[in-house]
């Protein structure tokens, strides 16, 4: 049977249509965001740059807000990968009263789990940086007396050492916090040891220390603060695992992960790369310093390459 010219059109046009989507639709970019605070911006501009330079066509959506927001858009496929932190995933699933948080295998294990099954969202490598509610002590204060650990501040704070603690009113009062530390470690702060600040501002504290402000030399802090490295504030480590664990990895849309498995390989030796000193050095040149996100992301990137 003859076929007529317009059933031969319409074959011709709906062909045409098949082989412009296809194409299309396997190009669809990467969708990468981030939150809206420092880590988050410079995070965010490795994980675009080293995709669009590994040939992944990606949309810039960067420090899109805060991590209720990027959290909803990523799960409503409105974003497709992002860097967060394991032991959100404690509050994200009701989880945040287990200790298994404050294991960092344990923590990105279970926060890999029950992200993939609840939203088929993939966690990748994490960063070792743990960017967690810390104590830390000046510089000088540190190599004077061999500060590392926290183990080692109770000692020296035992021992009849000067120590004055600039803290937020939820770091001293909270259970999970100071209190925390101080049932761990065995020391106590009196009330004459501690500066409380309002507010819950890092920022306020980091600097009371590093300027010595009624002889203040400790602060409340997280982790990776980018003001540590630049005022030179040592960070003490939890031997004992008292806070959970806060590690960045990025998280990405299982399908997006499927269309793009080159993402896997492409960010985990960057992320692995990453220590709290390095992450500290990082955030301090965009906070400290001002230099622009997207340049201290290139610059590290192009280190790593040469490396």
């Amino acid at each position: 049977m003859a076929v007529s010219p317009i059933s031969r059109f319409r074959r011709a046009a709906a062909l045409t249509l098949m082989l412009i989507a296809g194409p299309a639709m396997a190009a669809d970019p990467v969708v990468v965001s981030s939150k809206i605070d420092t880590e988050g911006a410079v995070l965010g501009q490795m994980i675009l740059q080293s995709l669009e330079e590994a040939g992944i066509p990606v949309e810039n959506r960067l420090q899109l807000g805060a991590t209720s927001i990027v959290r909803n858009a990523i799960k409503a496929g409105e974003i497709d990968i992002y860097p967060e932190y394991t032991g959100n995933a404690a509050f994200f699933h009701d989880q945040a009263d287990r200790d298994i948080w404050k294991d960092a295998g344990k923590a990105y294990q279970q926060a890999a789990s029950l992200d993939k099954e609840a939203h088929n969202i993939i966690w990748l490598e994490p960063a070792e940086a743990n960017n967690t509610w810390a104590m830390s002590v000046r510089g000088d204060l540190a190599r004077d007396n061999n500060l590392q650990t926290l183990e080692d501040l109770a000692a020296y704070i035992n021992e009849g050492g000067a120590f004055k603690f600039a803290a937020s009113a939820e770091f001293v009062e909270s259970d999970s916090a100071l209190p925390a530390f101080q049932d761990a470690y065995g020391f106590t702060l009196g009330s004459d040891q501690l500066l409380v600040l309002s507010g819950g501002n890092t920022a306020a504290t980091l600097r009371a220390a590093a300027l010595n402000d009624n002889d203040v030399n400790g602060a409340m802090t997280y982790g990776t603060d980018g003001g540590l490295d630049a005022l030179d504030l040592k960070v003490m480590e939890d031997t004992l695992g008292v806070q959970p664990v806060y590690q960045p990895a990025p998280i990405v849309r299982a399908e997006v992960l499927e269309t793009y498995p080159k993402i896997r390989e492409v960010l985990a030796p960057i992320f692995e790369s990453l220590s709290l000193e390095t992450l500290q050095r990082l955030n301090g040149e965009v906070a400290v310093n001002g230099v622009p996100a997207e340049k201290v992301a290139r610059d590290y990137l192009d280190s790593l390459a040469r490396d």
